[in-house]
């Protein structure tokens, strides 16, 4: 618990690459990623110590060049690559507002990046710099979803914060459906059993083998990362009681 009035003292924050697109349809929006770090820079504020995922799927997606017949491995790899464009991106808005990042890569690009090294990221979020993991997990056919649970729980972050394009998770696409029901609270197995998309199986799983919070609310909502964090705003937990 943090000292001023917020639930947890070290989050995960996992963004999608589309997040960063803004109202474009590929690559980044320079005011969109500068918008999330202002959010990101007011959480940090009030003394949460903060870790990053951001997805690659505004620049390449692993799963669709593999559908298109690229080799799958290859098209993961790439896919991976691509998440550290956004990181890099991200670092660059968050320093140009005053915030100390590192880029933490499961692939080792020494001349743009520190490798991972479990030890000395833990230090770099004690020292109050956000920490962005990009590459994945270093390994193909794994989401970026796993990626940030895997290191939510190395890190040992008491949940994980996933921005969406809504406010939660809903029975159906609320975009599509009118009626569709949004969810305040949903169990792990639930989500799995229901394929409510909160993450892929192998995250969700990972966070209830390791009872791993997490929370899903809408990254268009302004100041909803630090408004939620506070208590406040609309989101959906998902948790082992559900």
């Amino acid at each position: 618990m943090s000292g001023s009035g917020v639930k947890y003292s070290r989050v995960m924050l996992k963004i999608s690459g589309e997040a960063l697109m803004g109202d474009q349809g590929f690559g980044l929006n320079p005011p969109t990623v500068a918008r999330i770090a202002q959010e990101v820079k007011a959480v940090q504020e009030l003394g949460v110590e903060i870790c990053m995922v951001i997805g690659g799927g505004n620049i390449f997606r692993g799963l669709a060049g593999s559908a298109q017949g690229m080799e799958r491995t290859t098209a993961d790899y790439m896919g991976m690559l691509a998440t550290v464009m956004n990181a890099l991106a991200m670092q660059s808005a968050l320093e140009q507002i005053g915030v100390f990042t590192r880029v933490i890569s499961a692939i080792p690009m020494d001349q743009v990046c520190e490798p991972y090294i479990r030890r000395r990221a833990v230090r770099h979020l004690e020292k109050k710099r956000v920490c962005i993991f990009a590459a994945g997990t270093g390994n193909p056919y794994f989401t970026t979803d796993t990626a940030a649970t895997l290191r939510a729980n190395e890190m040992g972050c008491e949940a994980v914060f996933k921005g969406t394009k809504v406010d939660g998770v809903y029975d159906k696409d609320p975009k599509k459906h009118s009626d569709a029901k949004r969810y305040e609270t949903v169990s792990y197995d639930e989500a799995l059993e229901k394929h409510l998309g909160v993450m892929d199986a192998t995250a969700i799983a990972l966070a209830r083998d390791n009872d791993l919070p997490i929370i899903v609310f809408s990254l268009d909502e302004p100041g909803g990362f630090r408004t939620i964090l506070s208590g406040q705003g609309t989101y959906t937990l998902v948790n082992a009681k559900g």
